[in-house]
C-alpha cells in the first residue's frame, strides 16, 4: 500500500507506469468526466466487449448483488444519470475538492495483463445548509492492459466502506 501525500497527487511515481496509468484513468479523469457529465471523457477507458458491472447495493452479503450493468450501455445510463443529478445540485464547497478529499486508491494488484483495483470512498461534501453528504462506498475494479493501455474490463461497485469485519 502506499502513502498519500495530498489527495490530488498521483502516488505512483511515473516509472510504476502500470498502476501511474490506471490511477489516472480511476480517479482525476473518472472524478472530472462526472463533474462534467461527459462520458465521452471516459469512453475510451473502458473495454466494451464482456463487460461486466455487479451493484453491491451497499451490502456485505453477496446474496444482496445484483447484475444490474450486463454490459457497458446499461453502465453509461446510470453513469449518465447519475452525473447529470450530481450536475444539478448546489454544494457549500467545491464538489472536485471534496470528491477527490474523499477518493482512496493505493492498492493496485498486477498480474499480467490484468489489474484488481481497489477505490474507496471515506468522507462527505458539504451542503449550503450546512448539513453533509456522506460519500462511504467502495469499488473493485477489474482492468486489462487492452490495445496498448489500461481500461476497465469490469467493476463490483457500491459496496461498503469498511466492509465486514477485519
Amino acid at each position: 500500500m502506499i502513502e498519500m501525500t495530498d489527495h490530488f497527487t498521483n502516488p505512483f511515481p511515473a516509472p510504476d507506469a502500470a498502476r501511474h496509468a490506471i490511477w489516472e484513468m480511476l480517479v482525476p479523469r473518472d472524478i472530472d468526466a462526472f463533474l462534467a457529465a461527459d462520458w465521452s471523457l471516459v469512453a475510451d477507458d473502458f473495454i466494451e466487449e464482456g463487460f461486466i458491472g455487479i451493484h453491491g447495493n451497499k451490502a456485505d452479503n453477496p446474496d444482496r448483488w445484483t447484475l444490474a450493468f450486463p454490459n457497458l450501455a446499461a453502465y453509461r445510463k446510470e453513469w449518465l444519470r447519475q452525473a447529470q443529478d450530481f450536475a444539478s445540485q448546489t454544494f457549500g464547497e467545491d464538489a472536485r475538492t471534496a470528491i477527490f478529499r474523499t477518493t482512496t486508491l493505493r492498492e493496485i494488484e498486477i498480474a499480467g495483463e490484468t489489474a484488481l483495483v481497489r477505490k474507496k470512498f471515506d468522507g462527505s461534501i458539504l451542503r449550503p445548509d450546512g448539513t453533509r453528504d456522506i460519500m462511504q462506498w467502495q469499488t473493485l475494479y477489474t482492468c486489462r492492459y487492452h490495445r496498448g493501455a489500461w481500461k476497465i474490463s469490469g467493476f463490483t461497485g457500491y459496496l461498503p466502506n469498511p466492509m465486514g469485519t477485519p
